[in-house]
């Protein structure tokens, strides 16, 4: 029996001479691979299901526990993201984190939802404060939320204060002098609260600051996944 289903294309991975094999981002069934045949030919009729971003209605056929793609309906292209080489890359590193906070099987609708939001956005204007936004939501829906309320040890208020720690383990910002984790500026941790739609203070939000939370960022990933955030690198090194 054919199955219906909305999707965004994560990932296509080159398979024999003209198939692909796509990783699809569901609300309801977390990620499906399935492959899809031909769409390497310059004529392919589903060629646009494989490329980057496409968010779809794809028709899979099952055969045990094996998809293949035979239909699709395209919904949105998101296509100004594969003009532009910062919102490209901006793009590559929220699907790359959906990628990572995600699992087959396993219903995902916040991060999905959120997801297909963020690149329209992106497509919009603006690229990094989206992409932060995303980040921390995507975190807080897979049980790694950042905390970004009052230090984590004495309960001081934080947006004041220019030096702060950042702890791995628990995701949480601490006074400097309180807590053992990394540096981090009031600067990161203001934007991060700003992206995170809480109350900042608008002197800590400088032309760098949301370069700083982004590496901050890509760090907890890093450290909480055990993988390495390249497209996310790539994006810190363009702006």
């Amino acid at each position: 029996m054919d199955t219906k289903v909305n999707a965004i294309m994560l990932r296509a991975a080159d398979y024999n001479e003209n198939d692909k094999i796509l990783t699809l981002l569901t609300a309801e069934n977390g990620k499906i691979t399935a492959a899809i045949k031909g769409v390497k030919k310059a004529a392919a009729k589903l060629r646009f299901a494989a490329q980057p971003f496409c968010f779809a209605e794809y028709v899979l056929a099952r055969r045990g526990d094996k998809y293949t793609v035979i239909n699709a309906c395209e919904q949105e292209s998101f296509y100004d993201l594969r003009t532009d080489i910062k919102k490209f890359y901006a793009a590559c590193s929220a699907m790359e984190a959906a990628a990572a906070l995600t699992y087959e099987g396993d219903g995902s609708a916040e991060i999905f939802y959120a997801l297909v939001k963020t690149l329209s956005a992106m497509c919009a204007g603006e690229e990094s404060g989206c992409l932060i936004t995303f980040l921390l939501t995507a975190l807080k829906h897979s049980g790694y939320a950042v905390a970004a309320e009052n230090c984590e040890c004495c309960g001081s208020p934080l947006c004041e204060s220019d030096k702060l720690r950042f702890d791995m383990d628990t995701g949480a910002f601490t006074c400097f002098d309180c807590g053992g984790g990394v540096g981090a500026s009031g600067v990161t941790y203001n934007v991060i609260r700003k992206c995170g739609g809480k109350p900042f203070k608008k002197e800590f939000i400088t032309a760098d600051g949301e370069k700083r939370a982004l590496r901050l960022l890509r760090e907890y990933f890093s450290y909480k996944l055990n993988f390495a955030f390249k497209s996310l690198s790539e994006y810190i090194r363009l702006i």
